[in-house]
């Protein structure tokens, strides 16, 4: 039997409606999950490391990637002074220096840490219950809707440059179209989807936010990553950590801010400016698919070496530039090629790439549930892109080469 990628999926941790033994009875051998209850910017601690691998091995499972150990706001706008950098650094690499005292290094454990330099908010979109024609329920993004989110709702007075004439005028007429509640419902699905908290945010901590950026020049945010990863990937090397940096999602910019790891030659442009093996990619299929000229086949190729940890969706892109949250195997993602460059890229390696299906669609028993699911993170639809993804997998490893 030749040697797969992990079947992972990701936990949000004890408060997660989806407990483990769901997520072992769909067959995954591991989890990617954090320590969500840690503030931004905060070490953590070895005691609460153990105490939750303790708890996932319990289950019968593997904590093999850690997402996310978050990058801090301030790190990102360079903005505190070095002094506060100098601490964000330390507390950073006292994350990694735990996390090594607890991993085994010889299975894959806790050696794996995902982040994201998405400023301001992580992943963006503007519908979290969107129904699809079999009545099953995804996540959306709609220019549209998102341009009447930054003119009628934050006020960005330069947001009017950033879309089309068509976009702008049809802005207009669905944010009127909305009452009350309507607005506030739309407005708090696009500013509090923090994966694995609740932070309760208004639209006056994304303007504070957002003014941290003013100052900001073409260069500013990639020199900040640089920053990051030269003060933290040295400890990484000496641990044996793989840092694996997570697409922009959508990849391209929004909030008027700039957005840098989208494309391909932003990419290259990373891993070559810090040059090591520990400073890697977390390969998102789905984020970069929403942006159509990426050639996602290709930029696994060249980017396989560096490749740490995969989340496997499709986004379906639509004529309008909008797109919405696809079954793992439709969409505007060639799912067969990017399973056959994991399946070449796992026979150059000894241990298992991790990777998880990415986003589900709410469906089934599911849709009654009135549970406070994570959006994208529903068990059954995870479960059926996880069983689709093993059957591509399984069944291309067995051709003959």
């Amino acid at each position: 039997m030749p040697l797969l990628p992990e079947e992972s999926l990701r936990w949000f941790g004890p408060n997660d409606p989806v407990p483990l033994a769901h997520i072992r009875q769909a067959g995954a051998a591991a989890v990617f999950t954090a320590l969500h209850q840690i503030p931004y910017g905060e070490p953590w601690p070895r005691d609460a490391i153990r105490e939750r691998k303790q708890l996932i091995e319990a289950a019968g499972l593997r904590w093999n990637v850690v997402e996310s150990l978050p990058v801090h706001e301030d790190i990102k706008t360079g903005g505190g002074g070095r002094g506060k950098l100098k601490e964000l650094f330390q507390n950073y690499t006292t994350s990694l220096q735990n996390l090594a005292a607890e991993a085994d290094a010889r299975h894959g454990e806790l050696t794996t840490i995902i982040y994201n330099f998405m400023p301001v908010l992580d992943w963006i979109r503007t519908d979290m219950q969107f129904t699809l024609p079999d009545g099953s329920r995804c996540m959306h993004y709609d220019p549209v809707k998102f341009a009447a989110f930054e003119l009628f709702a934050l006020n960005r007075p330069a947001a009017k440059y950033d879309f089309s004439p068509d976009q702008l005028e049809h802005a207009q007429i669905w944010w009127h179209s909305l009452d009350n509640p309507a607005r506030e419902s739309f407005i708090q699905n696009i500013i509090d989807v923090f994966p694995g908290q609740k932070w309760g945010l208004s639209l006056d901590h994304i303007r504070s936010m957002l003014a941290r950026y003013d100052h900001f020049q073409p260069g500013d945010l990639e020199n900040n990553l640089a920053r990051f990863l030269e003060a933290v990937i040295p400890t990484a090397e000496k641990l044996g950590i793989h840092l694996a940096i997570h697409p922009d999602d959508p990849p391209f910019p929004v909030l008027g801010l700039p957005r840098i790891v989208s494309t391909a030659p932003q990419i290259r442009a990373l891993l070559n400016r810090v040059n090591s093996p520990s400073n890697g990619l977390c390969f998102c299929t789905g984020s970069l698919s929403a942006r159509p000229d990426n050639d996602l086949p290709q930029m696994f190729r060249e980017f396989a070496p560096r490749i740490h940890a995969v989340h496997l969706r499709s986004t379906q892109r639509l004529p309008d530039g909008s797109f919405f949250e696809a079954d793992h195997l439709a969409g505007s993602v060639n799912m067969p090629a990017i399973a056959n460059e994991l399946l070449n890229e796992q026979k150059r390696r000894t241990t298992p790439i991790p990777f998880r299906p990415d986003h589900g669609h709410v469906m089934l028993d599911d849709l009654t549930k009135t549970a406070c699911i994570t959006p994208g993170y529903s068990a059954i639809g995870r479960l059926r892109g996880l069983a689709e993804l093993r059957g591509l997998l399984l069944g291309l490893s067995h051709i003959p080469s």
